[in-house]
């Protein structure tokens, strides 16, 4: 992979590929999401939703053991301390999640050996989920500790696999396997831990060669629709439809089709 542009250091490395951005958990092998790394998580979010010039997200941890463990447990009463109140705390990490999940461009996570607590919560807050066929433990065990998710897991995951499935992964503490999240609806697809990385590069790729504007559009009817009405959800659709009409991209997909070719999309923003 040939990079454009690339940090080195600190605890959220980002890598950038044409339009696609990798943000990437640096904290191997077990890729705690630390103070430090949600800091500058938040940061980058905030930074991404108004860069035109990045069309797709990926979001892997540092080397090939692990996405994440979630959080450093040993820095809750420094999280506590630094802002505030438990409360504050796991405020911050709901907002993040929120902007991720709310991203007018899609977000890819890459699951791979443990992706638990935090390691899942932040996955289900991404577009498209792809985990590996072997060697993936994927799960909100809190209550193995005695407590419960506190980043939105537990309803995200119930909106994502349906109340049976998030009640047996997460009343028992259960880790799956990428096999076993694929056939419950967790993750969108399956890979060799070697081929793994380059799928999602590549889903990213293919993302970001979608017309920008109509992508975000969708994202904005289709994420959260389940808590709207049929009608609400048509109303944004229209909304879509019209906010899509005439533009360059509009033209260049009908006139793509009309002379049977692929279409070449996002010009305007190269």
């Amino acid at each position: 992979m040939s990079l454009e542009g690339s940090t080195s250091e600190g605890p959220l490395l980002i890598e950038r590929e044409g339009a696609v951005e990798t943000l990437v958990i640096n904290d191997a092998p077990r890729n705690r999401m630390s103070l430090e790394f949600m800091d500058a998580l938040e940061a980058e979010i905030e930074r991404l939703a108004d860069d035109p010039s990045v069309r797709a997200v990926v979001i892997r941890g540092a080397g090939e053991e692990n996405f994440s463990v979630g959080m450093d447990l040993k820095q809750l009463p420094k999280g506590i301390a630094r802002l505030g109140s438990p409360e504050a705390l796991f405020d911050q990490r709901l907002r993040i999640l929120s902007a991720i999940e709310n991203l007018p461009k899609p977000v890819v996570a890459v699951l791979y050996g443990y992706c638990l607590g935090g390691g899942l919560e932040l996955p289900l807050a991404c577009h498209f989920r792809l985990a590996a066929a072997e060697g993936a433990r994927i799960g909100l065990p809190e209550l193995d500790l005695g407590t419960v998710p506190a980043w939105g897991g537990s309803a995200r995951l119930t909106r994502c696999v349906g109340r049976d499935h998030a009640l047996d992964m997460i009343l028992r503490a259960k880790k799956i396997s990428g096999p076993e999240a694929l056939s419950i609806g967790l993750v969108n697809e399956v890979w060799p831990i070697g081929e793994l990385f380059q799928r999602a590069r590549d889903l990213a790729l293919e993302l970001a060669e979608m017309p920008a504007l109509a992508v975000a559009e969708m994202l904005r009817c289709v994420v959260g629709a389940s808590e709207k009405s049929l009608d609400e959800s048509i109303a944004d659709e229209r909304r879509a439809v019209l906010a899509t009409m005439g533009t360059p991209d509009q033209r260049e997909g009908i006139k793509a089709f009309l002379e049977k070719r692929k279409p070449h999309f996002n010009r305007e923003a190269e």
